[in-house]
């Protein structure tokens, strides 16, 4: 194991990993998404919705579905409770890791005001707490929020550097391995929930080679960044 630095924009959020240190954030960082690219039984990262129906049966424009679930945009900051609700969200289509999201406890913008933060390629999912006081995007998709509800078919096989799946949904729980990473640059992450804390996380690694995980169907979310694609063994 080894160690994936990341510096967050003018901030640094440890992350520990079993053996190594990982940052939960960074400039050039990949840490969050989910989802592929692959069709089938691979998890993808697009995130679809069916258009609503009119009285006759007829599916309404894409565009108006999407302003419809759309919770609030990927760039701007946002107080909790006024303009954005307590709640998990998604955002998807993300690339080369310049998506960034930040959960504060007050707006002062000072480092100690952090609670959790991120750099996302692909797709990622974050819960924000009725008790943070300000969430920040930049670069982002559109936040959608997500129904805890909601049930899914969850695939079999997952893109290397998707991001964020949730388990059950996105992706099923079982044993995956990953193959061709180098240079320590492959990272995964098994957690509890997506506050993205330290307490947040099961499990995590930083892997050269053949990388193998074992999914728990009990498992909320899992993160991989820099791998090579996931099967199911």
């Amino acid at each position: 194991m080894g160690m994936k630095a990341k510096v967050a924009l003018g901030a640094v959020v440890g992350i520990v990993v079993i053996g190594a240190v990982s940052a939960n954030a960074g400039s050039d960082g990949k840490d969050g998404g989910s989802g592929g690219g692959d069709k089938g039984s691979s998890a993808s990262a697009e995130h679809k919705s069916g258009g609503a129906k009119d009285s006759g049966g007829a599916e309404k424009s894409d565009a108006k579905s999407e302003e419809k679930k759309a919770a609030f945009g990927g760039d701007g900051e946002y107080q909790v409770g006024g303009d954005v609700k307590p709640g998990t969200y998604r955002t998807t289509g993300n690339d080369d890791g310049m998506c960034y999201w930040e959960r504060a406890k007050d707006a002062s913008g000072e480092l100690d005001s952090l609670l959790a933060n991120d750099n996302v390629s692909g797709t990622s999912y974050v819960t924000i707490k009725s008790t943070d006081k300000l969430f920040k995007s930049s670069g982002c998709a559109d936040w959608e929020a997500v129904d805890p509800k909601a049930k899914g078919t969850p695939a079999s096989s997952m893109e290397g550097d998707g991001g964020m799946f949730k388990v059950g949904t996105d992706i099923a729980p079982g044993t995956y391995k990953s193959t061709g990473n180098a240079d320590d640059s492959c990272y995964w992450e098994r957690t509890k929930d997506a506050g993205h804390g330290l307490d947040s996380i099961i499990a995590n690694n930083n892997v050269t080679g053949t990388a193998v995980v074992t999914i728990s169907p009990s498992d909320a979310y899992f993160k991989t960044n820099d791998c090579g694609t996931w099967k199911k063994a």
